[in-house]
């Protein structure tokens, strides 16, 4: 069993666990429940607390107060699987088979590393003459049963949420039984849940050498892949898959991810469609389960972003709807109407918005979705000091969930501004690879690079991709394993990096981004944070293009302040981090400047919007491409565009947005303080 402590709680909790299960296991269940007072007391919600006293409840036959331990349990940890499996062998001692089966599913269907769950299941599924079921039952019996015991214990353990004790248990296990495939496979799995996917990704291919068939190991390695945005990879391994079942949810769900990660809309558009229908084809009980409800909500939510990608507003909209109307609490769902900005809410749909937010029972991130969402539908009626007490208010929500810490990227600043001086650059003068093809668009989120970006797009020789990653995964190989984020090995490792080594890293660039392009001279990567990175981008790509997108900082900060990101971009939720950054932005910007002169173009936002084209002759100037009129009209340019922005670079060049920020005054002025002298000094 586990052995999970609350945050926060002393170690002598576990050792008071750890005793009181010795004492079960002794059958001294009288002597437990009597001892069970004091530690209720100081941890009266503690999980495991909750589960030795339902055990030792039913042991004793006290079935009734036993399953009422359970409910206090599930009250707590709704998606703990032995309180299921617990409930399940409670009715099983009441004789009753259905309510047996339907709690022992619940545990095996979170967690299937149950072997007392499985066992239970194949003789009710006996007993009652399901024999297909039963014979389902026995096999998950056997598979576990030729496992060892320390991979199915580590399993459970993770499929239960506790990843130290189980990351701890299978690396013991590998140490001293070497590889073994699903060791790897759950040490693999560990690596997803904390996000080290090029260790997941090492593991997973592993174990597909050992078992080239091995299915389940080839889904969660095209799922590492993915999620290292190696979408063309992930998309040859998970071929296999698909064509062995093609009409899987899990493996297109999966292969509609990549269409979108490779910029194939249409293709991801076709394969969400297909699934809604498939869905919608199903059984009436199975279409109406949960499950189904939330496949639903979000295969719409998806189909949604994938519409208003490629410029299909009011298909995306019916989409959006129909995400709502199966699941009408779905913060993202309407967050996504709002964030269609030209998208207005009936009086209907705002008072559903309000009466979902202010219910107890709705999720954190759903309420923060909702707040956002209210504050567009309430500022485009001119309700202005509601709009901004549900921004402030989602905000505040978003803000308290981030591990954010300003200081971080203050000391990166630090650290560029020492590593990377004049005489740095000179002494690598020659280094890296010479493509000019790349144009990176850089600066803050909500500063005007989409709009540079369409205008460059528009142009015949220009490829515009997408916020490509690239860039930020050869700075997390260069960090390490530990970021070491008060004293990071990122950038002074700068310094120790050979000319091969820049070189490989420009050749590594040119060949991973390859998979975006089909043939013109250029292409845009217009990831934002990469003006953190503009050293070694220098050093890899000495002659691409590097394009600084910049807007005044009161619009800028406030722009950020009222999006909520799909991920990312945490320093946006606070006046004073949105402050913060800006400030930082602006003194890494100047170094820049200073030690590279004339390497960055800077467009200032309100220049290009005052002198449209003055502008775009200046940048394709800079670029070195001849003036073309499509650049001006780049709102007829269909290309997909998957930013914030998409709808409004498919209009003309409109001033309002420039100003929006004047309606909240009154509330701004925090701001103002915190950005201080940038208020001027952004256009030095």
């Amino acid at each position: 069993m586990n052995t999970q402590i609350p945050i926060g709680a002393p170690a002598q909790l576990e050792q008071e666990i750890a005793r009181l299960r010795r004492m079960q296991d002794d059958g001294r269940h009288e002597a437990v429940l009597a001892q069970l007072c004091a530690p209720f007391a100081a941890w009266p919600e503690a999980r495991d607390l909750l589960l030795i006293e339902a055990v030792s409840l039913r042991h004793l036959g006290r079935i009734d107060e036993a399953l009422a331990s359970v409910d206090r349990l599930a009250l707590h940890h709704p998606r703990f699987s032995l309180m299921h499996q617990e409930r399940g062998l409670c009715h099983v001692a009441r004789k009753d088979a259905p309510a047996a089966i339907a709690a022992l599913l619940e545990a095996v269907n979170i967690n299937l590393a149950l072997p007392m769950s499985w066992k239970m299941l194949a003789g009710l599924y006996r007993i009652t003459g399901d024999t297909d079921n039963a014979a389902i039952a026995a096999g998950h019996v056997a598979a576990l049963q030729a496992l060892p015991p320390p991979v199915v214990a580590a399993t459970a353990l993770f499929f239960d949420g506790d990843l130290a004790p189980a990351e701890a248990m299978i690396r013991a296990f590998l140490l001293a039984h070497g590889d073994h495939p699903e060791a790897m496979r759950l040490l693999a799995k560990i690596g997803l849940a904390h996000k080290v996917y090029d260790d997941a990704e090492l593991l997973l291919a592993g174990v597909l050498e050992m078992m080239p068939d091995h299915r389940a190991a080839r889904f969660e390695y095209a799922q590492a892949l993915t999620y290292r945005h190696k979408y063309a990879e992930a998309r040859a391994a998970l071929a296999p898959l698909l064509a062995a079942e093609p009409t899987s949810h899990d493996f297109r769900e999966l292969a509609s991810t990549i269409a979108v990660g490779l910029g194939r809309h249409d293709e991801a558009i076709a394969l969400y469609r297909a699934m809604l229908a498939q869905i919608a084809a199903a059984p009436a009980g199975q279409r109406d389960a949960g499950i189904s409800v939330q496949a639903r909500a979000d295969l719409n939510l998806w189909l949604g972003h994938a519409l208003k990608t490629v410029g299909e507003l009011l298909e995306a909209i019916a989409a959006y709807r129909a995400s709502i109307a199966a699941r009408p609490d779905f913060g993202d769902a309407w967050w996504s109407l709002a964030n269609l900005k030209r998208y207005f809410f009936t009086d209907a749909e705002i008072t559903s918005m309000r009466a979902v937010e202010a219910l107890s029972s709705t999720a954190a991130i759903d309420r923060v979705h909702l707040c956002f969402a209210l504050g567009k539908a309430l500022e485009d009626r001119g309700e202005i000091a509601d709009s901004w007490l549900h921004y402030e208010r989602g905000n505040a929500l978003q803000r308290a969930e981030s591990r954010y810490r300003p200081e971080i990227l203050e000391t990166n600043t630090r650290q560029q501004i020492a590593v990377c001086t004049s005489a740095f650059f000179e002494n690598r003068a020659g280094w890296g690879i010479p493509d000019r093809d790349p144009i990176f668009i850089l600066g803050l989120p909500r500063s005007g690079s989409t709009l540079i970006e369409q205008i460059l797009a528009s142009h015949s020789q220009v490829e515009g991709t997408q916020e490509l990653a690239d860039v930020q995964r050869i700075v997390l190989d260069l960090q390490g394993r530990d970021p070491g984020l008060d004293n990071p090995r990122y950038p002074a490792v700068l310094a120790d990096l050979t000319r091969d080594d820049i070189d490989a890293f420009g050749r590594r660039y040119r060949d991973d981004t390859r998979v975006y392009r089909s043939g013109r001279s250029f292409f845009i990567d217009k990831m934002p944070n990469n003006f953190r990175h503009i050293g070694l981008i220098h050093l890899m790509l000495p002659n691409a293009t590097i394009i600084d997108a910049r807007r005044d900082p009161i619009s800028c900060c406030f722009s950020n302040l009222k999006q909520l990101f799909a991920q990312g971009q945490e320093f946006s939720y606070g006046v004073d981090d949105i402050a913060r950054y800006y400030r930082t932005y602006l003194d890494l910007m100047e170094h820049w400047d200073r030690v590279l002169p004339g390497r960055v173009l800077r467009v200032q936002h309100e220049d290009v919007v005052d002198d449209l084209d003055g502008s775009v002759r200046r940048i394709l100037d800079h670029v070195g491409l001849d003036f073309e009129a499509a650049c001006i009209a780049f709102h007829q340019n269909r290309r997909s565009v998957r930013t914030p922005s998409s709808e409004q670079v498919r209009q003309p060049i409109f001033r309002d947005g420039l100003d929006q920020w004047k309606k909240y005054e009154p509330w701004l002025e925090p701001l103002k303080e915190a950005l201080g002298d940038a208020m001027v000094r952004y256009r030095s």
